[in-house]
């Protein structure tokens, strides 16, 4: 099995497009129910949510704030999943549910090693 990633974007900023407590909680469950699914399935490698605060470092060592979420599909989180080939990874990264929301994305790649063993 090779491993891949599911970048996850959604809308973090826009006030109208931030779910209610009791949305969230649903939308949290069916997140979950999700990614147990995968880790049932023995295909659950790790993830993480990520915050909209950062810094950006460019060449010539220079620091800017961000990155930044006045863009409406930012990078909420990732998770990392073992897959057969890559028609099964996009898959299981089809069944996510954040696609249930308007503008919501998914994207995965296959996490390739650029570091000697």
């Amino acid at each position: 099995m090779e491993e891949y990633i599911i970048i996850m974007r959604l809308d973090l900023i826009t006030k109208g497009a931030q779910p209610s407590p009791e949305q969230l909680q649903v939308y949290m469950k069916q997140y979950q129910d999700w990614v147990g699914g995968i880790a049932a399935q023995g295909k659950f490698a790790g993830g993480k949510g990520l915050s909209t605060e950062g810094k950006v470092i460019k060449s010539g060592n220079i620091v800017t704030d961000g990155p930044y979420a006045e863009i409406k599909e930012s990078v909420a989180g990732f998770i990392v999943i073992r897959a057969a080939s890559f028609e099964d990874a996009v898959q299981m990264a089809g069944e996510c549910p954040i696609l249930n929301g308007e503008g919501n994305s998914v994207e995965v790649r296959k996490i390739v090693s650029v570091h000697a063993q």
